[in-house]
C-alpha cells in the first residue's frame, strides 16, 4: 500500500466564518473509496472545492483499489485544490470498497469523517451539513437519507435498481431492527462518523455496504439523519452488479450470526436439514439390502458431511482459517458421533432412575445434546487458538509495512559510521599498549 500527500499537510483555517454549531478548524477528513473513477475525480474534486473549504475547514483522502490511471489522475487534479489530498492506495483489495472506508477512517486526522462515493452522486455541498447536524445533536454518526422528506433517489437508474435498492433496505432493517432504529437508509454510502466512534478491531467489512457494518458492529448511541437527492453519476458505469448482491447476503449473513443465540438456532436449523441426506442415504442402503444397523451408521455420516460443509459456508465461515480443513472435519465428525453415543445412555438414565416415558426423555436428551454439541463445535473446532508465546501471526490478507529505503539506507550508514568509529578507537588503544610495552 502507498501513500502520497499531493497537498500540504495542514488544515488551515476557511477564509470565510464557520457555519454555526460546525467544530473549530481541522473539523472533518472527506474519505473517498475508489475503483477505477479516472473520468470523475476532477469533477469531484471541482466539487469539493466549490461547496466545502470556505464553510468547513476539510482535507480529502482517496483510498483507491483501481487498476486504472485513478491515483495519477488525482495527484495531477490536486494541485488546484485548496486543501490537502491524500492518495493511498492498496495493492490488495481487502474486505472491498468497505475495507478501504475503514482504512480511511483510520488514517484520518480529523475528529469527524464524511464517506462518499467517486461517481459524483452524493453532493459534496452536504458535507458541512452533516457535520453541523451531528455536533447540534452530539450524535455519533450522521446519515444522508434518501428515504426522508426531502431526500431521492432519482439518481437510481431504472425500476430495477430501485426495487434491490428497498428491498435491501427491507431485509437490512428487519434483520436488524434494533441496531438500524433511526436510520431509514442503512444502504447510503454518504455519511458522516466520529472517528472516536468506530472500533477497527470489530469491523470485518465484506463488499461496498459499510455504513450497514459500522451501524451494528460498533453499535452508536446516538444518530441523526439529513436528507439528499441521490444523482446521476457523473460518468462511467455502476460497480453494482450480481456480485456484490451476492456479498452483500453473505455480509447479512454474517453479521446476523455474529451473536451466540443467532449462531445456535441457525446450527439447529442446519441439524434439520441434515436428516433429508441421512435418511435418503438410509433409505439407498437398506434398499440395497444392507443390515438397518450398519445403514444406520453409514447414514448418519451423510448426514454429518451435509452439515459441516453448511456449517462451513454458512455460520462460521469467518473462523475457517484457524485450523487447517482437515483437522475441522475430523473434530466435527467425532462431535457428531460422540453426540449419538451420548444420547442413547442419557435416554437410558432419564427412563430407568428418573422414571420419564420414552418421548419426553428422548426430545429432553435430544435438546441437551444439542446444546453440548453447539458448544463443542464452536469451541473445539471453530474457536481461535492461543497463539504461543513469541509468536504472532499476521492479520489475513494483508502484508507488513517495510521500510522506506531511503530510511534503510540512512541506518547502513549509521551503523557504518559507528562501525568505523569503535575500529578507530580499537587502533587508538592498541597502539597505545604496544607503545608501554616498547617502553
Amino acid at each position: 500500500m502507498s501513500q502520497e500527500s499531493t497537498a500540504p499537510g495542514e488544515l488551515e483555517a476557511p477564509a470565510a466564518p464557520a457555519t454555526a454549531g460546525v467544530p473549530e478548524p481541522g473539523a472533518v477528513t472527506i474519505v473517498v473509496p475508489t475503483f477505477n473513477e479516472s473520468a470523475n475525480v476532477r469533477q469531484l474534486l471541482r466539487l469539493i472545492t466549490e461547496s466545502v473549504p470556505a464553510r468547513l475547514p476539510c482535507e480529502v483522502l482517496f483510498v483507491d483499489d483501481s487498476t486504472d490511471d485513478t491515483p495519477d489522475v488525482v495527484r495531477e487534479a490536486a494541485r488546484d485544490c485548496p486543501f490537502p489530498v491524500t492518495v493511498l492506495h492498496r495493492e490488495e483489495a481487502v474486505g472491498g470498497l468497505g475495507g478501504a472506508v475503514v482504512e480511511g477512517i483510520g488514517a484520518a486526522s480529523s475528529d469527524w469523517v464524511v464517506v462518499m462515493d467517486g461517481d459524483c452522486q452524493h453532493p459534496p455541498s452536504l458535507v458541512p451539513e452533516l457535520v453541523a447536524a451531528g455536533e447540534r445533536v452530539q450524535a455519533q454518526l450522521v446519515v444522508a437519507s434518501r428515504y426522508i422528506e426531502g431526500g431521492s433517489r432519482a439518481g437510481l437508474a431504472g425500476g430495477y435498481r430501485v426495487a434491490v435498492s428497498r428491498g435491501a433496505t427491507w431485509l437490512a432493517k428487519s434483520l436488524f431492527p434494533r441496531r438500524l432504529h433511526g436510520i431509514s437508509d442503512p444502504m447510503s454510502g454518504f455519511f458522516a462518523v466520529r472517528r472516536s466512534a468506530v472500533t477497527a478491531d470489530v469491523l470485518k467489512p465484506l463488499g461496498y455496504k459499510i455504513l450497514l457494518e459500522l451501524a451494528v458492529r460498533s453499535r452508536p448511541r446516538t444518530v441523526g439523519e439529513v436528507p439528499f437527492v441521490f444523482r446521476d453519476r457523473f460518468a462511467g458505469e455502476s460497480k453494482s452488479t450480481a456480485r456484490e448482491g451476492l456479498r452483500f447476503l453473505r455480509h447479512l449473513a454474517g453479521l446476523r450470526m455474529a451473536s451466540s443465540p443467532a449462531r445456535m438456532i441457525a446450527f439447529g436449523l442446519i441439524g434439520l436439514t441434515g436428516f433429508v441426506p441421512n435418511l435418503l442415504a438410509l433409505w439407498a442402503l437398506t434398499g440395497a439390502g444392507l443390515h438397518y444397523l450398519p445403514a444406520e451408521i453409514v447414514a448418519n455420516q451423510f448426514g454429518v458431511a451435509w452439515n459441516f460443509l453448511l456449517i462451513e459456508t454458512v455460520l462460521f465461515r469467518e473462523r475457517r482459517w484457524h485450523r487447517h480443513w482437515a483437522d475441522r472435519t475430523a473434530r466435527f465428525a467425532l462431535l457428531a458421533n460422540a453426540d449419538l453415543l451420548l444420547r442413547l445412555p442419557l435416554i437410558a438414565l432419564l427412563v430407568g432412575p428418573f422414571g420419564m416415558s420414552v418421548l419426553p426423555a428422548t426430545a429432553l436428551a435430544l435438546v441437551t445434546t444439542f446444546v453440548l454439541r453447539f458448544a463443542a463445535t464452536e469451541a473445539l473446532v471453530y474457536l481461535p487458538r492461543k497463539s504461543r508465546p513469541g509468536r504472532s501471526r499476521p492479520a489475513k490478507g494483508r502484508t507488513a509495512r517495510r521500510r522506506p529505503k531511503e530510511n534503510r539506507t540512512e541506518e547502513n550508514r549509521t551503523e557504518e559510521n559507528r562501525t568505523e568509529e569503535n575500529r578507530t578507537e580499537e587502533n587508538r588503544t592498541e597502539e597505545s599498549r604496544t607503545a608501554r610495552s616498547t617502553a
